[in-house]
């Protein structure tokens, strides 16, 4: 006898931000042991609104404190994850404008501040590269058309 999994199994919900510094340059982090940077954010525990997990996210990753009002949904979003194979990251991801300094912490080893019209010359998770620096430029050219 075989057993499967549910589908429902195969997928990592996570909130996510596009954060904006004064300087216009979006922040990116990599967790420890990997080699990709993304989006900061992270899981969404069970019964908790995706707003109020980014808040916590964001808190306990780079001790940058958010109203959660402050945040602006841009939709939802889906791709493989970088670091588990054979996974689907869905991540409903908002943009979060800040003007203080962020720390790495827990789980995030280093933070990079890019253009948002480039990759910085790093190595981005699927979700970043594919989906979300393309439609924040893309934003950002409907804004400036």
């Amino acid at each position: 006898m075989t057993s499967f999994e549910p589908a429902t199994s195969r997928i990592i919900r996570i909130a996510a931000a596009v954060v904006i510094g004064l300087d216009g340059r979006t922040l990116l982090v990599r967790k420890r042991g990997t080699q990709a940077f993304m989006q900061p954010g992270g899981k969404i525990d069970a019964g908790e609104q995706p707003v109020d997990a980014l808040a916590r996210e964001l808190e306990e990753e780079l001790a940058l404190v958010i109203d959660p009002a402050s945040a602006t949904w841009l939709g939802h979003f889906a791709a493989p994850a970088v670091n588990e194979p054979g996974f689907e990251v869905q991540a409903e991801l908002f943009l979060v404008h800040i003007s203080q300094p962020v720390v790495a912490a827990a789980e995030i080893e280093e933070v990079q501040w890019i253009d948002p019209e480039g990759d910085g010359g790093l190595v981005l998770a699927p979700l970043t590269r594919d989906l979300v620096l393309p439609f924040y430029r893309n934003a950002l050219q409907s804004r400036t058309a």
